[in-house]
């Protein structure tokens, strides 16, 4: 009887264990999820990227029968929750809510990231784009006499530093929407950096603050409350939510044309995540968008609702870093 060879013997081992391998990755793949997924929001409560995935995430729990959680981790403009994802098993079962500031503006503003906006992570799908509004607090512009952006930039170039403005966090895309419109102005405003728009929401109601460059969705209800006045929105055409407030651009003379600060907000997965989840994800979140019951919801709170695929959000985030480069330097925004 003749014996085996130890190095075939091995090899028919390795083998056998890659194929296993395989099969349990595929199984896993198969019947995922089989536990709660966690979406990750790296802002604080309150704010348009919470708003978003916790209007994404219930839908996802009802189509996949497992629970989808939101799990808010704030800090440093969005950095702290996308190194956390960035960080995770990719297996599905933590996704990340991303912005236009985590994947579009961070990396040109940031001299050192805790992770690769491209390399660290697989798009998954574009859910939502929305403009920012240019708002004060009511009291505040009734006070110093503003009813509209031409006011605002003759108070604000006649009281350098004296207005405060709000963000919800240093280098986000509200930060960035102010200091673009501060350096297009010739206007000084202090700035205020905190964990979330939620937070910031709250002192500009209370007064602590008296301008803010906010995402549309987070604010509208209290625009519609009367307790902060919207000014003009940063998109390039006007909200169908607000459709009798002008553009920056339009309302802002000669020194403001060209001006253009949206905001966006997307699914992404740690990168190495499987194609197949991936493509799970995306077609349910592109189902739920398309529903009349979520698509209305958005609209009405100012966001146009997106789902497309992976590779197409993908390009758009490739678009978004060349672009947002171009506003940091332009703008000279720093971090505080």
């Amino acid at each position: 009887m003749h014996s085996i060879p130890r190095r075939r013997l091995v090899a028919v081992a390795s083998l056998a264990a890659a194929l296993l391998g395989a099969g349990s990755i595929a199984q896993a793949q198969d019947t995922w999820p089989t536990k709660t997924v966690r979406i990750v929001v790296p802002f604080a409560p309150g704010g348009t990227t919470d708003i978003l995935a916790r209007a994404v995430a219930p839908e996802l729990s009802k189509a996949f029968g497992q629970q989808f959680i939101v799990d808010n981790r704030a800090g440093a403009g969005g950095n702290v929750g996308a190194e956390i994802v960035a960080r995770s098993a990719p297996d599905g079962y933590t996704l990340l809510m991303g912005t236009v500031g985590t994947h579009g503006i961070n990396r040109a503003l940031y001299p050192k990231l805790p992770y690769d906006p491209i390399k660290d992570f697989v798009p998954i799908t574009l859910v939502a784009s929305v403009p920012n509004v240019m708002e004060m607090n009511a009291d505040k512009a009734r006070q110093y006499g503003i009813q509209n952006v031409q006011d605002f930039i003759r108070y604000a170039r006649s009281h350098p530093g004296q207005l405060n403005m709000a963000s919800s966090g240093s280098g986000t895309s509200i930060h960035l929407a102010g200091e673009l419109f501060k350096s297009m102005t010739g206007t000084f405003m202090t700035h205020i950096p905190y964990k979330g728009s939620g937070p910031a929401l709250l002192d500009m109601v209370a007064g602590n603050a008296d301008v803010m460059f906010d995402n549309l969705p987070s604010s509208m209800q209290q625009i519609k409350a009367g307790k902060l006045k919207a000014l003009a929105v940063t998109s390039s055409q006007r909200s169908a939510a607000l459709p009798d407030v002008p553009t920056v651009e339009e309302a802002g003379g000669p020194s403001l044309k060209g001006y253009e600060a949206s905001s966006w907000f997307g699914l992404l997965a740690p990168a190495g995540t499987s194609p197949d989840i991936v493509q799970r994800i995306q077609q349910e979140v592109a189902k739920s968008l398309a529903t009349a019951a979520v698509k209305e919801k958005m609209l009405a709170q100012g966001a146009i609702p997106g789902g497309n695929t992976p590779a197409a959000f993908a390009q758009h985030i490739e678009r978004e870093h060349v672009k947002w480069a171009q506003v940091v330097k332009a703008s000279g925004a720093k971090v505080d």
